[in-house]
């Protein structure tokens, strides 16, 4: 189980953990909207385009997942930038 997701070893390639910058009100939510992830190359990278006054968070997250009403989803994993 990794960042409260199981992986199937099998399919590992289609759910990967990234870097992203996540556009939202950061709060209890765990799981995002592909339309509000950002994919990083990098930590720095997320770190550098993050702008928290602006509602957009680094994090380390991981998808993207297909949910059950076929949204793709990215779960997060933990914050990068401080709160």
């Amino acid at each position: 189980m990794q960042g409260g997701l199981t992986i199937d070893p099998e399919a590992s390639h289609l759910v990967t953990r990234c870097w992203a910058v996540v556009a939202v009100r950061r709060g209890s939510r765990k799981r995002f909207a592909e339309t509000c992830v950002e994919p990083m190359p990098s930590a720095e990278a997320a770190l550098a385009a993050a702008d928290p006054a602006h509602h957009r968070h680094a994090a380390e997250v991981m998808g993207p997942s297909r949910s059950s009403e076929g949204v793709r989803l990215y779960y997060l994993v933990r914050w990068l930038d401080p709160a």
